[in-house]
Order: structure tokens, then C-alpha cells, then sequence
């Protein structure tokens, strides 16, 4: 983002008179410039194209950046509103007239528009189904964005260097916002399936779902979007799938209720409710060679692990052990279930009932660096981000480098 805004403040400076460059004027409409150029891309990364996937390493990191850049260009629409655009001295056209009255309406309905959308998305209050909605506009709103830069009359000509970076930005934002909304249905890898398995527990089910026909190729620790067919369950929501196995066998999903759309879940799903899967994404996959290998779940952060554990190609398990951080009256699956199961893989559990100051947690960990030396030890963390800050820092006081750490982001909406 750093990198985008610089690059949009050096070409608009670039097309403006040496004696203004440093006017709010310019300010104003550098930061204009920079504000459509990370919407762009902000809708660029949203059309969950797999190059764009692999370039980020995981989905995870191209919605977390996806979310930055809405802000950041909420930031720098602000200072355009907020100052002129111009100055006497510039020699100013729209490369699109439009009557005046339509100009500013655009200009104002551009704003609005990236504030809500903005907004919504951080209000982690706004049901999901309400909230996926509104970010649909996103891509038809992008698009007033657009039309407002080509009816502004500004002394940034079309085939300047600031011109030309807009004409691309703009190009592949469209791109991304018309393949999500219109094509990304209909050539996005999908299947149908239908839920065969329910195990409920507490807040929580693991759903079985086997494919109607031909399923989805996946590796474990890969996550899909499921739709269920239920009336209030059509929107897609990312699950982990917690299984390994080929195309045409089921695929199991652990879900806590934890929203207002896997509270509906969890409560209403039913054996024989159908659903389309989308997937795989994600890019949380055991670390290739590993002297020892550390796993530690929060919660349903399980998951991965559990897909890791099933999957019959995993070699070097003995090499592994599992802390698997639960609350107590939430643990699910239970540790009475997923003892059995890491001990025929020879990995070595330890649920913990409690947080990371926990003896259990601390004595083991300790003893883990200490066996394969901290520079040799891999950990594989899924769970909450508050979490995740407590292991950084037990990884630090024992010296095991925050590039030996592979993780997801647990929740990035």
C-alpha cells in the first residue's frame, strides 16, 4: 500500500507544474489518485483469482490486504474531499464532459458510497448475510469511482504517466469486480454435495458431506466456501476442511457457532440438505522438512489439523506434537475422540483446558525446543489472533524464529 500511494503521488507530481507540487491542491488530488488506484486493487484481489492467491501465499492474506486497502483509500478520499483539487495556473479538462449538476452528484455518491462499504466492513456486529450484500455493491459503486475520475476536469491528462496508471488501475479493477460478480459463478471449480453426517456437540457440529457426482480435488488444511441450500444459508461462508482424501470421497467441516450465520447453521442443518462447494484455497500446508514439528489449535482451529491427521500420504507424524487449546464445556471434538486418533499416527497430544501459562503447555513446548533446538522447531498455529500473540511470544523467549511459525488468518471478513 505504502508502495502504491508513492508511486500515485510521484506521477501526479510528475504532470503538475514544479511550483505547485507541494500545495494541498496537489495533495488533494495525488491523494484522489491514490484512492481509486487501491480500490482498484482492493477489487482486483477480490475476484480470488489463483495467481493472485499464490502471489500472497493463502487467500487469508489477499482478503486481509483486500481490507487495508478499502481503508486506506476511505483515508485518502477523505483529504480529497476534505481540499480543492486545483488551482489557478493548471490547465484543467474532463476527458468526459458531463453536465455539472451529474459531476458533482457522482463526485458525491463516489465518496459515500467507499464510506459505506468501508464501514460495513469493519462493523463486525452487521449480520453476514446483510454485510455480504452490501459489499456487492462494491464492484457497481467502483465503477461511479471511475466515472467520477474521467468526468473531473483535473490537469491530469489520459496519456500522461498519471493518466496511463489510472487507465490500468481502472481497467484491472473492472476486470476483477465483472469476473466476481458475473463470471465467478459459472467458472469458479465447484461441486455439488450433500450433508450425509451430523455430529452435533457443544455449539459446535462436524458436518459429512459427500459429492453428488464428481468432487473437488483439495490438499489438507485447505479451506472452501459452502453454500447450503436451506432457505437463510444460500451465502457462501469459508470453512477449513477437516479431512483429507481423494475428489470422490466426503468432505468433513468442523463449525462453531460462533456468528449469526453459523449459529443458523450449527441449529438447522440436517442429513440430506444440500450445498455447492467451492474450493480449495488457502495455502496452510505442513512445512516440508522439519526436524520436529509443533501443532497448536485453538478452538475449531482444529480443523486443519484434523485434515493433516486423516490424510493416509502424511509421513513423519512421530515427529509431531499437538496442543489443542479448548475451553472447558466447548471441547469439540473431544480430547476422548482425538486422543485415539493422533496416537495411531504417533502424534504425540495434549489438550489444554486452559491458556498458554498452563504447566502442560509450557513444560512440553520447553521441552520440544530444547529436544530439536529452537532453530529446528516448526510450529503450525490455527485459532484466534489473540492466541496467536500469546505463541509469538513463547516462541521468542525460547529463541525459535518468527519465520519458523506457519499460520493462517483465523478470520478474515
Amino acid at each position: 500500500m505504502i508502495g502504491l500511494s508513492a508511486l500515485s503521488f510521484a506521477l501526479v507530481f510528475v504532470d503538475l507544474p514544479a511550483g505547485t507540487r507541494g500545495s494541498m491542491a496537489a495533495v488533494s488530488l495525488a491523494s484522489g489518485v491514490a484512492a481509486l488506484v487501491m480500490m482498484a486493487c482492493a477489487a482486483l484481489l477480490g475476484a480470488r483469482w489463483k495467481v493472485v492467491e499464490s502471489a500472497f501465499g493463502g487467500l487469508d492474506r489477499v482478503y486481509e490486504t483486500h481490507k487495508w486497502l478499502g481503508v486506506w483509500a476511505l483515508v485518502f478520499a477523505s483529504v480529497h474531499l476534505a481540499f480543492k483539487a486545483g488551482m489557478p495556473g493548471w490547465e484543467t479538462a474532463a476527458i468526459i464532459e458531463l453536465p455539472a449538476p451529474v459531476t458533482r452528484l457522482v463526485r458525491q455518491l463516489s465518496y459515500i458510497a467507499l464510506m459505506l462499504i468501508v464501514l460495513l466492513a469493519l462493523n463486525r456486529k452487521i449480520p453476514y448475510r446483510t454485510w455480504r450484500w452490501w459489499h456487492k455493491l462494491s464492484g457497481p459503486l467502483f465503477l461511479i469511482v471511475v466515472l467520477h475520475w474521467l468526468s473531473f476536469k483535473s490537469p491530469v491528462a489520459l496519456l500522461s504517466p498519471a493518466g496511463v496508471w489510472l487507465t490500468i488501475a481502472a481497467a484491472l479493477g473492472a476486470a476483477g469486480a465483472f469476473y466476481k460478480l458475473l463470471l465467478y459463478p459459472f467458472v469458479s471449480n465447484r461441486a455439488e454435495y450433500q450433508v450425509t453426517g451430523v455430529v452435533s456437540g457443544p455449539s459446535a457440529v462436524r458436518l459429512v458431506l459427500s459429492p453428488l457426482g464428481h468432487g473437488i480435488e483439495y490438499r489438507a488444511g485447505q479451506f472452501a466456501f459452502v453454500s447450503f441450500s436451506a432457505p437463510g444459508l444460500h451465502e457462501p461462508h469459508p470453512f477449513t476442511i477437516a479431512s483429507a482424501g481423494t475428489r470422490d470421497e466426503p468432505v468433513q467441516f468442523v463449525i462453531r457457532a460462533l456468528g449469526d450465520y453459523t449459529q443458523r447453521l450449527v441449529r438447522e442443518v440436517s442429513i440430506g440438505m444440500t450445498a455447492e462447494v467451492h474450493a480449495p484455497f488457502g495455502r496452510f500446508m505442513r512445512p516440508a522438512q522439519a526436524t520436529a514439528e509443533v501443532w497448536i489449535a485453538g478452538g475449531v482451529g482444529i480443523s486443519p489439523f484434523l485434515a493433516w491427521l486423516d490424510d493416509p500420504a502424511a509421513r513423519g507424524l512421530e515427529r509431531i506434537t499437538l496442543f489443542n487449546f479448548q475451553t472447558p464445556g466447548r471441547a469439540f471434538p473431544a480430547a476422548e475422540e482425538l486422543a485415539p486418533l493422533a496416537q495411531q499416527r504417533g502424534v504425540d497430544y495434549v489438550p489444554i483446558l486452559a491458556g498458554v501459562e498452563t504447566p502442560a503447555f509450557q513444560e512440553k513446548f520447553a521441552a520440544r525446543v530444547a529436544e530439536a533446538g529452537p532453530s529446528h522447531l516448526q510450529v503450525c498455529f490455527c485459532g484466534p489472533a489473540g492466541l496467536l500473540e500469546e505463541v509469538r511470544k513463547i516462541m521468542a523467549a525460547h529463541g525459535v524464529p518468527n519465520a519458523n511459525l506457519s499460520h493462517e488468518l483465523f478470520d478474515f471478513r
